[in-house]
């Protein structure tokens, strides 16, 4: 039953991730994945590999559920606070705009900041 209700939690956490994730991108994220755009694929799916990753390393330590609901939350407030700043001080980049556009390298170098934050993150609550 521990197991089936944080599988639920998991899959609410992700669902509410990949919404606020798409709120935060100029383009439609379902489109260009339809449309086999692999920087828009890797993008997305980093983010919310970025997300199970907080949510792995916070219930590894937690007692109880809400604390996963919570540090999730921060979770996708921080995921998308880098996709902000990395736009902030990149202006030349245009993230959005780059992703729309197949740009792999952008997408690639995202990846790697957000994987690395999400542990960086998920470490904190240990």
């Amino acid at each position: 039953m521990h197991v089936g209700i944080g599988l639920v939690i998991l899959f609410a956490i992700l669902f509410v991730g990949y919404y606020v994730f798409s709120l935060l991108t100029r383009y439609n994220d379902n489109k260009q994945i339809a449309a086999g755009n692999e920087a828009a694929g890797m993008y997305m799916g980093s983010k919310l590999l970025g997300l199970c990753i907080i949510v792995g390393l916070v219930s590894i330590n937690s007692d109880n559920w809400l604390d996963v609901i919570v540090w999730s939350a921060v979770g996708i407030v921080v995921l998308c606070l880098v996709y902000v700043i990395f736009d902030l001080v990149t202006p030349r980049t245009k993230v959005c705009e780059q992703i729309e556009n197949g740009n792999m390298a952008v997408a690639q170098l995202l990846r790697s900041l957000i994987i690395g934050i999400s542990f960086v993150v998920g470490t904190f609550v240990m």
